[in-house]
């Protein structure tokens, strides 16, 4: 990330067409600022919908993995009644 790419939010009004293309062209990520901090980013959309999707499949992993403990316990017998179970649940 360089300095161009950090643009006061009160500029990019100005500049989007530009800052658009840059991002699109160039491949360069802008962040916008609002009062000296970070408040929002410019991506290409593509890239965005890669971020969203490897977000996806992290989650699936992180399930993926819960259930292979879930699974591990259950067949060492580490298990809880539904009385236990709803009493954790509740509380």
């Amino acid at each position: 990330m360089r300095a161009s790419d950090v643009v006061p939010i009160s500029e990019a009004r100005a500049r989007l067409t530009e800052l658009a293309e840059e991002v699109v062209g160039a491949g360069a990520e802008k962040i916008l600022t609002k009062n000296g901090a970070s408040y929002v980013a410019i991506v290409d959309a593509k890239k965005l919908d890669y971020y969203h999707t490897l977000e996806e499949e992290h989650a699936s992993l992180v399930l993926l993995d819960d259930a292979e403990v879930g699974l591990r316990q259950v067949l060492e017998g580490e298990v809880v009644t539904e009385d236990e179970l709803n009493r954790l649940l509740a509380g």
